[in-house]
């Protein structure tokens, strides 16, 4: 199974939608490359949303459209490596971002306050990299396609003590039934799969 077929079974069938092949023409141009496949028949199944309640992606033609949200954290974070880069600072933005040669390319957020980007290392699209920059503060990279991300994501989400999510000195406070009551209301703890739609 792939990661695509197997992040599909994990968060249930998508909501039925239209989708348009020339929704990504816009965004194609401005980028200068076709996205990754896994990428936009993700988004054309699924549309902009929230990946288990942490993962954020955006449709072109979505209420946040993508092309909107590209050019905005690249001008961002252009400006950000910038200004480290004349401090003598940058090993924590070591990318530069498009529109310059070979600069990532925004796709999403999570709830965490990483940003996730393509990597453009190759002329085939589907074999970029994965590059999360994490809080500004360094980088990650993934070597795999989104779907293989996302899945990643998703998982690791899942595969949480189900006291995840409280303060350590808070569990002192806390009675035994509080907390199985946090979990039962899924407020702490593992992160079931599932997509909701904005």
């Amino acid at each position: 199974m792939s990661s695509s077929d197997e992040l599909r079974a994990l968060l249930g069938a998508p909501a039925d939608r239209r989708s348009n092949p020339a929704d990504w023409d816009e965004v194609e141009r401005h980028i200068g490359s076709a996205l990754p496949s896994d990428f936009k028949e993700f988004l054309d199944a699924y549309g902009s949303g929230v990946i288990s309640g942490e993962l954020v992606v955006f449709h072109p033609a979505g209420s946040s459209p993508l092309l909107t949200r590209m050019r905005e954290t690249h001008r961002s974070f252009t400006e950000s490596r910038e200004a480290a880069l004349s401090r003598g600072d940058s090993e924590h933005l070591p990318y530069p971002f498009h529109p310059a040669p070979g600069g990532l390319i925004s796709w999403g957020y999570d709830h965490s306050g990483d940003e996730h980007f393509f990597l453009p290392c190759e002329p085939d699209p589907d074999r970029w990299k994965i590059v999360t920059m994490v809080h500004e503060e360094g980088c990650v990279t993934f070597d795999g396609t989104f779907s293989g991300f996302a899945l990643t994501f998703v998982r690791q989400l899942l595969d949480v003590d189900r006291y995840h999510g409280i303060e350590p000195e808070a569990l002192e406070f806390l009675e035994p039934e509080d907390l199985e009551e946090l979990v039962a209301n899924g407020e702490i703890g593992p992160v079931q799969p599932s997509f909701e739609p904005f």
